[in-house]
């Protein structure tokens, strides 16, 4: 029987230490330093012992003896998934995708895995579901049946050991948090079973040049479960969204070694599965037929695309010695500090009032180019004042209450501009040279001005 070690590794940021304590040095966690079990690896897996770049013989080059010839990518067969993993999926890559459950993760990737099982062989190992489930999935999606890989296995070194024999192109492990190794003393979901198969996963990917997709669980907060060495071993990384009650579904990259990340594709969950949506801004632009104060526009910049989303603000008097502010789909803080650079700089007082802020069609703002719109559609919604349908804005504001350009300004404007927008405020530096046609542009430099040109 190989010998045990123990190590004591945080959860949160994979630091290890020799005993246990109640806080994280490294990253300040409390709590959430676990008991890892690692063995030495044993005969059978020593084949899988190199580095993660899967080579077996270690040698010293110089970097400009690198080939340099790209890596063919081939397609999902969907654009969206694509654009997010930076064209197409990678030979040889370890890809992660998580989600929160019945955000539809295993839907989108059976239909993948169908769509690609017709160019080449593909497997499908299932840990979580039986085979039977999988079929009558795919049997209701109308999918074809005939040409995939099925396997349901949770045991890393059987899977990797037949996946040998059906040399597939590409192999979704769902999920990995069911997935161990046996010379790993722990059970499933724990923090070194997760690590130690996903290790093994990624060098087996890496070795045989075969893409592999694990599916992740989340935890209650919305953040990928396991240990965050699994995040630093994979090549892509990618969070599927969605709120229940609607059918709409984001893909948003947070980690591509391969492309630009933050890249985000939408989808939606129909009787037929997973639709891509060509053009996300007409869908989350479905506003009333009425102007309403609080509601306005703006443009953000997903990935290499514009986004034109809708705002809502709403400012009510509060009863209570704390007022709240509420802020769905933007950080919170953001919304305080603003707030207080309007009543610094603007002179509007909103202390004895309640804001609520929303970002229409669940999708999570992350740039600070709504900072602009965000304060614009409070100060509609706290003076009552319906802001014009036609009406675009965006811009970064900052503590001294200047309005600061945000990258690709021209092509947020043509996105509007093609949406059908006459009129838009946008900082002073991205006013463009040419305006697009039947399109006034309206630069500010200060936040003063912003609300004058209301």
């Amino acid at each position: 029987m190989a010998k045990t070690k123990t190590a004591y590794v945080c959860s949160d940021c994979g630091a290890d230490f020799v005993r246990w304590q109640g806080q994280c040095t490294e990253c300040g966690a409390w709590n959430t330093i676990s008991e890892v079990r690692m063995s030495a690896p044993s005969k059978n897996n020593r084949s899988l012992a190199g580095g993660y770049a899967g080579a077996t013989v270690a040698k010293v080059i110089r970097l400009d003896q690198v080939d340099l010839q790209e890596v063919p990518r081939f397609s999902s067969g969907f654009a969206e998934f694509d654009r997010v993993l930076g064209g197409g999926i990678v030979p040889g890559s370890a890809i992660l995708i998580g989600g929160h459950p019945g955000a539809g993760k295993s839907t989108l990737l059976l239909q993948i895995m169908c769509y690609l099982a017709g160019q080449g062989p593909a497997l499908y190992v299932t840990g979580e579901e039986s085979l039977q489930q999988v079929a009558m999935r795919a049997n209701r999606l109308a999918l074809p049946m005939h040409q995939l890989q099925m396997l349901a296995e949770t045991q890393v070194e059987t899977i990797c050991d037949l996946a040998l024999t059906v040399k597939p192109r590409i192999m979704v492990i769902d999920s990995i948090q069911v997935m161990q190794m046996a010379d790993i003393q722990s059970a499933p979901g724990s923090v070194s079973q997760v690590r130690e198969s996903a290790a093994y996963l990624t060098r087996f990917a890496k070795q045989q040049n075969i893409a592999v997709i694990m599916v992740g669980h989340v935890t209650k907060d919305g953040s990928l479960a396991g240990p965050k060495v699994l995040e630093h071993c994979i090549d892509c990384s990618v969070m599927f969204d969605g709120d229940s009650d609607s059918r709409y579904r984001t893909l948003r990259g947070n980690k591509n070694r391969f492309g630009a990340v933050n890249e985000l594709g939408v989808f939606a969950m129909t009787g037929q599965g997973m639709k891509e949506v060509k053009n996300p801004s007409a869908i989350f632009l479905n506003r009333g037929k009425e102007e309403a104060p609080g509601s306005l526009v703006m443009v953000l910049w997903e990935g290499t695309r514009p986004l034109l989303v809708e705002i809502q603000g709403l400012v009510d008097y509060s009863p209570l010695n704390n007022p709240r502010r509420v802020a769905v789909g933007m950080e919170q803080n953001r919304l305080s500090m603003l707030l207080a650079v309007m009543h610094r700089h603007a002179g509007i007082q909103m202390a004895d009032q309640d804001v609520f802020v929303n970002v229409v069609g669940g999708v999570r703002v992350g740039e600070t180019g709504a900072d602009l719109a965000t304060l614009l559609a409070l100060v509609s919604s706290f003076r009552n004042k319906a802001l014009p349908m036609d009406l675009v804005v965006f811009g970064e504001v900052g503590l001294s209450g200047e309005i600061r350009p945000v990258p690709s300004g021209q092509e947020r404007l043509r996105e509007a501009a093609k949406h059908g927008f006459r009129r838009a405020i946008v900082p002073h530096s991205n006013v463009p040279k040419e305006m697009p046609e039947g399109m006034q542009v309206i630069g500010v430099s200060k936040l003063s001005e912003a609300l004058e040109a209301l």
